[in-house]
């Protein structure tokens, strides 16, 4: 198969079969004879007439590449092709969705609608025992959202598994990304400030911010050791050091997530520093392997990592003594990743099976997003980093562990503000597939 270009007809078609094949499943177990899914309703903001950016429900995305359709509704009855109720508003204020087509067209009873109402006379009727899977404001009528326990449950746990529709438009996602991601360095060689940068990304990316994953982290310097940095200055700073991007695409409902690191020309401790931790995120990227506790994995990434300060002498202790002391926490303190598809943290990362059982993130590790064990067809983030932040480094500072830190070698590296290098792996049958790398190769020098 073509993996740049390949016949979604056939992708889409074993795709369906296998969200029928889940959903008969999950309503048997729930006790319901439909599956009711609204994409959602524009929300307003308080006192005032003006809607937020709508984004749609993510399990009516899963069934269809529609991401702008709000006072929608698709209908699973087991045995029966699946109904769209496409709402088409004579509307002369906003954008009109277009009408339904393309290669999924064909796998749905549609209905196109003019009034939201309307959509009541195309639902089940009154008193069906429907699992109607939305927000409260999705609410129509007698339609409101009851979200079973049991059958999210059960949805929730499955969707880990990737079809390979949903891995051919994660690809997509990824070369989207990684070509905006090389915009984004050229712009930040350029001497370009924050805001600039990412400008530059959302135009190579062509997406608008809302229409993003996530909000970009474009972060020079110092702004590197604040994990979720969004305030993008307008003007550049007076010397630049560190550049640290964490920015997604998007493409038919489907995330990717990469995070780069780039060292100024003159920054080359810093830029070794960075080699050090792209080496040791590839070893930790080579296991993602069906079976591979993720947990596991995590604890293993600080063990690189602390790896990585000792032999850039950032400490005094052994490796094995920062990971049990907590110390590579410190330089450490978020978790390895998280599973990634419909949204960019996917859901159920921490279950034990279908059944609502979770599993629980090791004593010490707060921030992991996932601790079930990788399997067959899951794409999850490898994303590890070491970072100087100073409120991090004035509690260790305060331990019996001080000792062991080389401050000066520290306070040297707190204008770089941190290193994040993240991509979006697939568990195969064989090695794992690097969506981010692959993109990159597709798009320049990785």
């Amino acid at each position: 198969m073509d993996t740049q270009h390949p016949d979604l007809h056939p992708l889409f078609a074993a795709h369906i079969d296998t969200l029928k094949q889940r959903g008969d499943a999950a309503l048997a177990r729930a006790g319901f004879d439909h599956l009711v899914i609204p994409a959602g309703v524009l929300r307003y903001q308080f006192l005032d007439d003006r809607d937020y950016p709508f984004f749609v429900n993510p399990h009516f995305k899963h069934w269809l590449p529609v991401t702008k359709a709000p006072g929608s509704w698709i209908v699973y009855t087991p045995g029966q092709r699946p109904k769209l109720i496409f709402l088409q508003p004579a509307d002369y204020w906003h954008v009109v969705p277009d009408s339904p087509a393309g290669y999924w067209v064909e796998h749905f009873d549609i209905v196109i609608i003019r009034e939201a109402a309307d959509a009541l006379a195309e639902l089940p009727k009154h008193g069906a025992r429907c699992a109607i899977i939305g927000e409260d404001n999705a609410a129509l009528g007698h339609f409101v959202p009851n979200n079973p326990q049991a059958l999210i449950d059960s949805l929730h746990y499955r969707r880990m598994a990737k079809t390979d529709y949903e891995l051919a438009m994660m690809r997509v996602a990824s070369k989207i990304g990684a070509r905006a991601h090389r915009a984004a360095e050229a712009a930040f060689h350029a001497g370009q400030s924050e805001y600039a940068i990412h400008m530059a990304y959302l135009q190579a990316a062509r997406q608008t911010e809302n229409e993003l994953p996530y909000s970009n982290i474009i972060a020079l310097n110092e702004h590197g050791a604040i994990l979720h940095y969004h305030d993008l200055r307008h003007a550049p700073p007076s010397h630049v050091h560190s550049f640290l991007i964490d920015a997604g695409a998007s493409f038919h409902g489907y995330a990717s997530d990469i995070t780069r690191t780039h060292a100024a020309s003159d920054a080359g401790e810093f830029q070794a520093l960075i080699d050090s931790v792209d080496a040791a995120q590839q070893r930790l990227c080579a296991g993602v392997r069906a079976g591979q506790d993720y947990a596991a994995l995590h604890l293993a990434a600080h063990r690189e990592l602390a790896a990585v300060l000792k032999e850039h002498g950032l400490i005094r202790m052994s490796a094995e003594s920062a990971v049990e002391s907590g110390t590579s926490t410190v330089f450490f303190p978020h978790g390895l990743g998280h599973p990634i598809g419909l949204q960019v943290h996917d859901v159920a990362g921490f279950a034990a099976n279908d059944n609502g059982a979770t599993i629980e993130r090791p004593q010490g590790h707060p921030y992991l997003r996932m601790t079930r064990p990788i399997e067959l067809g899951a794409v999850v983030t490898i994303e590890p980093g070491i970072y100087f932040i100073d409120m991090l480094l004035a509690q260790l500072r305060e331990t019996r562990h001080a000792k062991d830190i080389a401050w000066d070698r520290v306070d040297s590296f707190r204008k770089y503000g941190g290193i994040r290098i993240e991509d979006d792996v697939a568990c195969t049958s064989g090695a794992p597939e690097n969506l981010t790398r692959d993109a990159f190769a597709l798009v320049g020098t990785s």
